[in-house]
């Protein structure tokens, strides 16, 4: 896979996200094949090395696998890690249910932590977005953010602006 192809004219930068998760999004290989495409196309994210597992309208899911990398001080997974991967999560699982008549950016974030996370984490993003956007609206998207013991350690919102995409 090319630049030309992660760039192709004529298509948006969300109509990329999800066509090359139809593509590569089936198996255990394609995903993390996909991951790493998803990270050249947004370097900052890709940093984190995470693992995409879900994409559908609506839904994303995320896992983290806990390394030196991403640890802080308290040996325990830097808060900008956690936000990082709550916002992807968050962000896929409203670019998948995203009209192509929409183009939409977050505009705020908020993150609450609950407990330090160590070991792999798992981000679950949910939105709920509307069929048809006629004029600038606001949507808040939510990820949280679990351990391998099942517990919550952050909760994410995202608040995106969403509005028509100009024709051209």
């Amino acid at each position: 896979m090319n630049s030309e192809t992660m760039n192709s004219p004529g298509t948006t930068p969300e109509e990329r996200v999800v066509s090359l998760w139809r593509r590569f999004g089936n198996s255990a290989l394609g995903r993390r094949i996909y991951s790493i495409l998803f990270g050249r196309m947004v370097p900052y994210t890709g940093s984190i090395h995470p693992l995409i597992e879900e994409i559908s309208p609506g839904r994303a899911t995320v896992t983290l696998q806990d390394r030196r990398g991403l640890r802080n001080h308290l040996n325990s997974i830097h808060a900008i890690a956690l936000a990082n991967v709550g916002e992807l999560a968050s962000g896929l699982a409203v670019i998948a249910a995203l009209p192509t008549s929409t183009k939409g950016i977050v505009t705020r974030l908020e993150i609450d932590y609950i407990k330090k996370a160590r070991g792999n984490l798992t981000a679950v993003g949910e939105a709920q977005v509307p069929d048809v956007i006629s004029e600038a609206t606001t949507l808040q998207a939510q990820a949280t953010i679990w351990d391998y013991e099942g517990d919550s350690v952050a909760t994410v919102t995202a608040h995106w602006l969403l509005s028509p995409r100009e024709m051209s």
